[in-house]
């Protein structure tokens, strides 16, 4: 599944010896670096969570050299050489070690028992893996548990087991209460109704005994369609358009095919637009417009930045 010379993968964890966690966000190095985002510092012995504005701040006063401009995507994020990675979490090797022993708390053991039902309604336990703040260690009483599955197949058994596992009554789909939480953490741009209606069928996400549990797709490197594309962006634009193709809803990044003959493709970043639209829904799109260089063949790229302020996708429903 990873590749000897470049094994870093999306969802994986990688800490520095200055205290530093950075998200992978990328499976194919820029310019021999990893990107990613810084998601963690260490403050006096603890690890703090920060947002995407903290740590631009952070490491352009403290550590400018994992800042990052690709000129390929036309976008900042952050990088690290891997020479400067001082331990490498993988969140299929974490979620084995939660397995193999006792619960070290009541998430854990949740966890165990997710696992087990899963497995129950057909999942392979090797296709999957634990990231977020468990991959880490960092869980609270509140936290969530956020599953890796690997490859495309893989992904969507592990959806419709969650769908069996709750109309079943195994797990539960969320409650307005954890709906509501989720919204206060990704809502961005809709409202509590349309967040709700979208996430609702979605099947990545239910609860086990009231803690929200996520399911997220990592490709496998043989799924993966490589682009050497050149992009400049090209300002804020909104369509609306119909999904001819949504194969890769759940990828990261998400992608759409749309009937619109000027911007062909609808890209997403951003995680609460994963699995938003299914093909023949018409869909509305705001995003940044960016243009290949070459072909000037444009596309609506949702999430330059994590929080996504004023870009969106969502179904346009006869309400």
């Amino acid at each position: 599944m990873r590749e000897a010379d470049f094994p870093y993968l999306p969802k994986d964890f990688i800490q520095t010896a200055e205290g530093l966690i950075f998200a992978v966000v990328s499976y194919h190095p820029h310019q021999q670096k990893i990107g990613c985002f810084l998601r963690y510092i260490e403050n006096q012995g603890q690890w703090q969570k920060i947002d995407t504005e903290q740590a631009n701040r952070l490491l352009a006063r403290h550590y400018p050299k994992y800042l990052f401009k690709s000129l390929q995507f036309d976008a900042e994020f952050h990088a690290v050489k891997p020479e400067d990675v001082e331990i490498h979490h993988q969140p299929e090797q974490h979620l084995r070690s939660v397995l193999a022993r006792s619960a070290n708390d009541e998430i854990e053991e949740k966890c165990q028992r997710l696992i087990a039902i899963l497995t129950k309604y057909g999942v392979n336990i090797d296709s999957l893996g634990l990231t977020g703040s468990m991959l880490i260690g960092q869980q609270k009483k509140g936290s969530d548990i956020d599953l890796v599955v690997y490859g495309r197949e893989a992904f969507r058994q592990t959806r419709q087991a969650v769908k069996q596992a709750v109309a079943e009554q195994q797990l539960t789909a969320l409650d307005l209460s954890l709906m509501q939480d989720n919204f206060q953490r990704r809502g961005g741009e809709l409202n509590f109704e349309e967040f709700a209606w979208h996430e609702a069928r979605k099947y990545n996400k239910a609860a086990i005994d009231g803690t929200k549990f996520d399911i997220g797709m990592v490709s496998l490197l043989e799924e993966l369609v490589v682009d050497h594309r050149h992009y400049i962006k090209q300002g804020i634009s909104t369509l609306k358009a119909v999904v001819i193709d949504d194969q890769q809803a759940f990828d990261f990044p998400a992608r759409y095919l749309i009937d619109n003959e000027m911007t062909p493709e609808v890209i997403s970043f951003t995680h609460t637009y994963v699995g938003q639209a299914q093909a023949g829904e018409i869909i509305e799109v705001a995003g940044a417009v960016e243009c290949d260089s070459a072909s000037g063949q444009r596309r609506l790229v949702v999430g330059s930045t994590r929080e996504a302020i004023g870009e969106y996708i969502k179904v346009c429903r006869d309400l």
